[in-house]
């Protein structure tokens, strides 16, 4: 970002996600303690409780997807949810859950984008891996973002590069749900592999379930690994391509 894109940006719009992160997780930790004391429970009592009401109320469902679109604003980990959406709700509703949930957010992040990002990574800047990724996003926003979900790039990364470079949310969202889907399987089926309430110790687990969950995840690593050695083979190209222009100019000039 130039000196003259930074001034035009508040000091809000620059800090509003840290800010509001703070605010949340301060909120989060006064409400977990004040319920802890005054009901005179043990934090794994308060954490069988609110599994309880997750799993167990016609509440939950909704209360698990309104923290997985929040989830970007507080930097929380989208991997304990994936899994937790296949232990408290079963594959199929797991999947569900977590596919609505994670689209939500990352709708969210990409809105969040667009109205902060103003002047960040303006054309052509910055060098590197993420420069390369940002210019070949406004040109071809599906297939990049496709990519880049199946290669395992951050998942919220993606999400504001994406509204940063105001690209078309059609193709964003469309590739979000695809490039997504094989890992939110993998992690909801290793969640739902695991079976009981923490109550006696650890849960028991569903070896089958487990194993279609590794499958799954080493295919999609499968899909990466080949994903990644094109890019290389993409960026070689593109390398040869651009010293054969430079060289075709030197010769012109002489």
């Amino acid at each position: 970002m130039s000196a003259d894109e930074k001034a035009q940006t508040t000091w809000f719009q620059r800090h509003a996600q840290k800010l509001f992160a703070g605010f949340f997780w301060l909120l989060l930790v006064g409400l977990y303690v004040g319920y802890t004391v005054r009901n005179d429970l043990s934090p794994l009592d308060t954490f069988r409780q609110l599994l309880d009401f997750l799993s167990g109320s016609a509440y939950g469902p909704l209360l698990f997807i309104l923290l997985y679109t929040l989830r970007p604003l507080v930097f929380f980990s989208a991997l304990v949810l994936t899994v937790g959406a296949g232990f408290l709700y079963g594959p199929v509703l797991g999947i569900v859950y977590t596919v609505v949930g994670a689209n939500l957010g990352a709708s969210l992040a990409f809105v969040i984008g667009r109205f902060f990002g103003r002047g960040v990574l303006p054309s052509g800047a910055p060098e590197g891996r993420l420069g390369r990724y940002a210019d070949r996003l406004r040109e071809n926003a599906f297939e990049t973002v496709l990519t880049m979900r199946f290669i395992f790039l951050p998942y919220d990364l993606v999400n504001y590069l994406a509204g940063f470079l105001r690209v078309r949310y059609a193709p964003f969202i469309l590739a979000t749900i695809l490039g997504s889907l094989p890992g939110t399987v993998a992690f909801v089926l290793f969640g739902a592999s695991t079976d009981g309430d923490f109550s006696g110790g650890l849960p028991s687990v569903d070896v089958r379930v487990l194993v279609a969950s590794a499958l799954i995840f080493g295919a999609s690593l499968g899909v990466s690994r080949l994903l990644k050695q094109r890019e290389k083979r993409r960026e070689k190209q593109r390398e040869g391509k651009g010293q054969k222009q430079g060289e075709k100019r030197i010769e012109e000039l002489r």
